[in-house]
Parts: C-alpha cells; sequence; structure tokens
C-alpha cells in the first residue's frame, strides 16, 4: 500500500498455489488489510488499484503506441515495394526517356534508383532534359536515384 494512503494500519498477503479445472499452474493472492477504521478494507484495496492502474498505464500506452509505430512502417514498406516493383513504363515517360532506360536495360523502378545521375548520362540517347523528366516521376513516388537501401 501507499505510505501517503493512511488509513491502512496493516497489510498481510499471502500467494499460494491454486488449482483451477485441471490445471494447477495458477496461483491466489490473498490480502488482509487492517484500516483505522475512516475507510473499510474493500475501499483501501479498490483506491490501491486504482492508483496502481494509473501508475501501469504509461507502459500499457507505450506498448501501444509502439504497434501504431510498426504498423505505419509496415504500410510504408508495402508501398515502397509496391513502387519498386512497377515497370518503368508505368511512369508514363516520354518516348525519349523510355529509350534511355531501355539502353541501359532499366525494366522496373527498382532497376532505376539504384542507378546514380552518372551511370543515366552514359546511354545514348541520354539528355538534361530526360533525366529531370525521370527525376521529377521518381519525386512523385517517393523515390531518387542512388537509392540502395530498401
Amino acid at each position: 500500500m501507499d505510505s501517503i494512503f493512511s488509513p491502512v494500519q496493516k497489510v498481510v498477503f499471502e500467494v499460494s498455489e491454486t488449482r483451477v479445472a485441471q490445471r494447477s499452474d495458477y496461483e491466489k493472492l490473498t490480502l488482509e488489510v487492517w484500516t483505522d477504521g475512516s475507510v473499510s478494507p474493500d475501499d483501501a484495496v479498490a483506491q490501491a488499484a486504482k492508483i496502481l492502474k494509473e501508475h501501469l498505464t504509461v507502459f500499457i500506452n507505450f506498448e501501444e503506441e509502439l504497434e501504431e509505430e510498426d504498423d505505419e512502417l509496415d504500410e510504408a514498406d508495402e508501398k515502397l515495394k509496391a513502387s519498386l516493383s512497377k515497370h518503368v513504363e508505368e511512369l508514363e515517360l516520354s518516348v525519349r526517356s523510355l529509350n534511355v532506360l531501355r539502353s541501359l536495360e532499366i525494366d522496373f523502378i527498382g532497376d532505376l534508383v539504384k542507378r546514380s545521375e552518372e551511370e543515366m548520362s552514359k546511354s545514348k540517347h541520354y539528355s538534361d532534359q530526360c533525366l529531370q523528366e525521370l527525376k521529377v516521376k521518381l519525386s512523385t513516388l517517393g523515390l531518387s536515384f542512388g537509392m540502395r537501401d530498401f
């Protein structure tokens, strides 16, 4: 019991093994509570349980927040994987930009983002305009050139 919760004079507890149906791996908690009479023992235990619950909700809410963050990360990962597995033709690029990608044997967006801008300039169909178009299309998906860790 809490030392500030002064109506409680004495508490004795006992933990004993108990059996429920065929299972004997349960434990029973027995509390004996003496008070000064201003509060009943039942009310004292109820108040103590309420205080304990308030203190433990910090841990309960912490776990829920972590689960929500994990769910958000999973959704972001799924969205990223879906974008990377799309064919480059789904980017609705100009013919010239598609020719650049074909000459470099880039079929999927995942292959494209692994490349650097320098690698892209090695194509015979390369132009700054094509590179700019590719950068804009990738940025709409939250992607960029030179991505390695995904």
